[in-house]
């Protein structure tokens, strides 16, 4: 079947995935017909999910299944727009790789990282208006400048450590409510995901943890980390299965030249996992 065929995943590493980009949540969004505003954060969402897959398929065929998703998912008055904005967002893509190559913008120290950031900025500016500008990139913004302010804290040597706390308070005192959701997301995670296998420990079932998920967070989250279980079932599974042909492919190969078990090891390996995934290979061989 081929890639984006219904029933398949787009590449291989998308397998047990749904695509980001909640669309239909949004106003006009979905089979109404109504004209409403793009959803901007949302469209970026879904084209870095497809744009995940550079590697595995061109960005020709990568194009052609995030149209195609836009044809599924929004309404035909918004889809000129939504189209337009995916063309100008390849664009950008592809200038920013070159943005990075200049040596000016390298180095770790808070002046390099700001001035990356100013230039990353810039170059957006000539691509997207103000309003997609903030719809697409607000957030991420916002969470740059922060980091950037707490880096300026911390290589700032001309405060003591009581000085780096203190203003490093005031920026935690200063965040918005959804910066500050963001960061301390990872810790209710983590929370939420030592409650789970406790529960599972205890015989609780899956609907059981998306319970309690949901009450500790909301539906959606609660969603999406089961998601997250499942595509790491998947995972688990797929090593499994690896690991179990990989162990029949050195017994049947015990008598071969070391050149062509490893040929015959690197088929399987391609025939199995996409090229990022084939580096994380070696952390479960034994």
């Amino acid at each position: 079947m081929a890639p984006g065929a219904a029933g398949a995943p787009f590449v291989h590493s998308m397998q047990d995935t749904v695509p980001d980009g909640n669309l239909r949540a949004l106003p006009g969004a979905g089979p109404a017909l109504a004209i409403g505003p793009l959803p901007y954060a949302e469209l970026k969402r879904l084209f870095d999910y497809y744009l995940s897959a550079v590697g595995e398929q061109t960005i020709e065929a990568i194009t052609q299944e995030i149209a195609g998703d836009l044809d599924r998912r929004l309404a035909p008055d918004q889809l000129p727009a939504a189209k337009r904005l995916l063309a100008l967002y390849l664009q950008f893509k592809l200038a920013l790789v070159d943005l990075e190559k200049k040596p000016e913008l390298a180095g770790t120290d808070v002046k390099a990282v700001r001035q990356r950031l100013l230039a990353m900025q810039d170059l957006r500016s000539q691509f997207f208006s103000a309003e997609e500008t903030q719809g697409m990139f607000g957030f991420e913004d916002d969470y740059d400048q922060d980091a950037v302010a707490r880096l300026e804290v911390s290589q700032n040597p001309a405060l003591s450590a009581k000085q780096k706390a203190e203003q490093l308070a005031a920026l935690d005192a200063s965040q918005s409510a959804v910066l500050r959701e963001e960061r301390e997301a990872p810790r209710v995670v983590l929370k939420l995901e030592e409650m789970a296998q406790t529960l599972r420990a205890q015989g609780a079932s899956e609907d059981d943890i998306y319970r309690m998920r949901s009450k500790e967070m909301n539906p959606e989250a609660a969603a999406r980390l089961a998601e997250v279980d499942r595509e790491e079932s998947a995972w688990k599974s797929r090593i499994a299965s690896y690991l179990n042909e990989r162990s029949k492919l050195l017994q049947a190969q015990a008598d071969a030249p070391p050149a062509q078990r490893e040929e015959a090891l690197s088929q399987l390996q391609q025939s199995q996992f996409s090229p990022d995934e084939r580096r994380r290979l070696a952390a479960y061989e034994p």
